[in-house]
């Protein structure tokens, strides 16, 4: 794909016990034309995933995988992979298969077109696929949006998705502190604090039961309600400089282009 020339994403995977998963998808993203640096950062896990995540490096010059001490949490293990970061965009992926990276061109293209800061991939918009579940996940999910929405205001439809995109030098210039699940608040918060162009892509699910491995539980609901009083009360308004919009310029717009017929 020349038109992506100069342009790199970097994909930071956190890792916890998926040995069932790991491999595949990280050969899913491998297979996304684009040029990628894939971050995965395994955060303790105990079932044979640090061994795959050696494989995959020693195979794959774009793989970098890092070792927690021990386990910390998801939010740790993202910290240190957004830390890691080189590309012009950051993604967030999963490490199991509930999320497609064949979506990746779709979330791309309003922050190679210049009209995007940060874009969310949410799984109530659009027709793509979506396997059907829980019936209280997504009450619950409805819950935690609306209150992101009445505090931030901003009018997100799926506040807790994984899909995140984000131009890597306003990632990296948040502070983040939450260690677990409690990411995806406190991020939403901040960047409605920082007044930050938002888009929302549709984008397919695939989730998982319990059985298949799913980790998150209504513990970890109580706490993103928390994380969203918490950093809503005590993270200031900081406004984005002028000087830090980011510019389309005629090659981004083209590269846009060239991914928006991809997925359409």
């Amino acid at each position: 794909m020349s038109n992506t020339k100069g342009m790199k994403l970097s994909v930071i995977i956190p890792v916890y016990n998926e040995r069932a998963t790991l491999h595949t998808v990280v050969q899913r993203v491998l297979a996304v034309p684009l040029e990628l640096e894939v971050i995965c950062v395994d955060d303790g896990s105990r079932d044979g995933s640090r061994d795959i995540l050696a494989g995959l490096q020693a195979a794959h010059p774009q793989v970098k995988a890092f070792l927690q001490p021990h386990n910390m949490g998801k939010g740790a293990a993202l910290r240190r992979g957004i830390q890691e970061a080189t590309g012009d965009f950051v993604l967030i992926q999963d490490a199991d298969l509930e999320y497609d990276p064949s979506d990746y061109p779709a979330l791309l293209e309003p922050l190679l077109q210049g009209k995007a800061d940060v874009v969310y991939g949410s799984r109530f918009l659009g027709s793509a696929p979506h396997r059907v579940l829980y019936f209280w996940h997504s009450v619950g999910n409805w819950i935690l949006t609306l209150m992101s929405n009445c505090l931030t205001n901003i009018n997100l439809s799926d506040m807790e998705t994984c899909y995140k995109v984000f131009r890597r030098e306003i990632i990296q210039a948040i502070p983040l502190e939450e260690n677990r699940f409690g990411f995806e608040p406190e991020v939403t918060v901040k960047v409605a604090k920082r007044r930050l162009r938002i888009f929302e892509v549709g984008i397919s699910y695939w989730g998982r039961t319990y059985e298949e491995g799913k980790k998150i539980g209504w513990k970890d609901g109580v706490r993103a309600l928390w994380v969203l009083l918490k950093y809503s009360f005590k993270e200031p308004v900081v406004a984005l400089q002028p000087n830090q919009s980011f510019e389309a310029t005629p090659q981004t717009t083209k590269n846009a282009e060239e991914l928006g017929s991809q997925v359409r």
